[in-house]
């Protein structure tokens, strides 16, 4: 299944497990010089909603934007810890490895 048929399916279930600002981090590890549009489309959400996540992310450290000519490019913090007092100590690394890595699933 395509990521694009992938987002369309949880869209239909009404609810995902990780959050939207987890998925953009997500798509952004995967090919850090993806367009808002593009990040739009493969989490499901508006382009309105993913400038104002991108904002959030890089306001709390999460995420680093570095201007290149026309194009954002875009560098997630691994290190940062995961903000929630149920992921205390857990890391935002052990989120993207568990998601990207293929022999997790």
């Amino acid at each position: 299944m395509s990521e694009r048929e992938l987002s369309s399916e949880s869209a239909r279930q009404g609810w995902t497990f990780l959050t939207n600002h987890a998925h953009v981090l997500i798509a952004i590890s995967r090919s850090p010089e993806l367009r808002q549009r593009d990040i739009s489309r493969l989490v499901g959400i508006t382009e309105g909603a993913v400038q104002r996540i991108l904002h959030e992310l890089e306001e709390a450290g999460f995420l680093h934007r570095e201007r290149v000519g026309r194009r954002n490019r875009y560098q997630v913090d691994a290190d940062r810890p995961l903000r929630h007092p149920l992921e205390g100590g857990h890391t935002v690394a052990e989120i993207l490895h568990s998601v990207n890595d293929p022999v997790a699933s």
